[in-house]
């Protein structure tokens, strides 16, 4: 059975969803997974890590895990260490901050938001949309390791499996650069890379006073993030964290709900690849409804709060 080497991401020793997901590819695969994780609370993380299928846990600690020079080195040994066939990160901002970083000390390709992730012969593929994911590539790598980042909310958590071992590196300040400080954020608001219900809301609400319909029917799911499109960000009603999009952020919910949105293909390559779209649009030849699975056509207004009254009367009876 190959070994794959994932960067697991914890926050005061809490396992990010997205990093779950990425330990669910190589569980996926077939693989043994060797989780690596770094910070304040790395044990406490790692001993959460049980149902995940996880054979081992190594947690990195020292001045080096606020580099990503020098911790993009330490993976990659750790890589080369455990012989393993495989490096994944999530498509977080970190784990692309670090992938290209390990792929580059292992001379490797790196393979960018993936979307499948699977065994083939001794080594693995995996597959990703191209070309704003208007086709569906098939690659693999002649390397002796497959490096790749993986699209959030796309692959299963794993379930089942004994605790890990855990062990404990010390790790130097050995880079160029380093992370002297993290600002969060005002609102603690869900992301729309991790959501796994997005509403998102275009110039077809007329006015950034529209978006109180798109709040109120996320607030309504209670899991759900809001989006937004690029003009209604170039326009000033959203802030650029909420922009779907090419030039935004690329989402995969569960549920894409696009109110007020036509559908251009700068827009479409941030959230084709959701489960199941909605699209809500007066004009029925809007190009979003190529793509949407449901379409109601008609006017947002009166469609949009609707809607979220049935949701949360449905809501309330659970």
């Amino acid at each position: 059975m190959s070994n794959i080497v994932v960067f697991v991401e914890q926050e005061g020793g809490n396992l990010r969803q997205a990093s779950l997901e990425a330990l669910g590819a190589a569980h996926q695969a077939g693989a043994t997974a060797v989780a690596v994780l770094c910070g304040d609370g790395a044990q406490a993380a790692a001993a959460k890590l049980t149902a995940q299928g996880v054979s081992a846990a190594i947690c990195l600690d020292g001045p080096g895990t606020h580099s990503p020079d020098a911790l993009s080195k330490a993976l990659a040994d750790i890589v080369q260490a455990q012989s393993a066939s495989g490096f994944l990160a999530p498509a977080t901002s970190r784990g692309r901050d670090l992938a290209p970083r390990v792929a580059a000390h292992l001379d490797c390709v790196l393979f960018s938001d993936v979307t499948g992730f699977a065994a083939n012969g001794g080594g693995f593929e995996v597959t990703r949309p191209w070309l704003a994911g208007k086709a569906i590539a098939t690659l693999t790598t002649s390397g002796a390791v497959l490096c790749a980042t993986t699209r959030l909310n796309t692959f299963p958590i794993a379930g089942g499996g004994a605790a890990p071992t855990v062990t404990s590196q010390t790790l130097n300040d050995a880079g160029k650069a380093r992370v002297t400080g993290v600002e969060a954020k005002g609102q603690a608001k869900l992301d729309v890379t991790e959501a796994p219900v997005v509403v998102s809301g275009g110039r077809g609400l007329k006015e950034p006073e529209g978006f109180q319909i798109i709040e109120d029917l996320a607030a309504a799911f209670g899991d759900a993030a809001v989006g937004a499109s690029r003009a209604v960000v170039d326009l000033g009603w959203r802030p650029h964290s909420e922009q779907v999009g090419q030039t935004g952020k690329t989402v995969a919910p569960k549920l894409y709900i696009a109110v007020g949105i036509s559908g251009a293909i700068q827009h479409l390559a941030g959230m084709r690849t959701s489960g199941t779209i909605v699209a809500i649009n007066k004009d029925p030849e809007a190009p979003i409804f190529k793509v949407a699975d449901y379409g109601i056509v008609g006017d947002a207004f009166e469609i949009v709060p609707a809607l979220t009254a049935e949701i949360k009367a449905i809501k309330a009876k659970h």
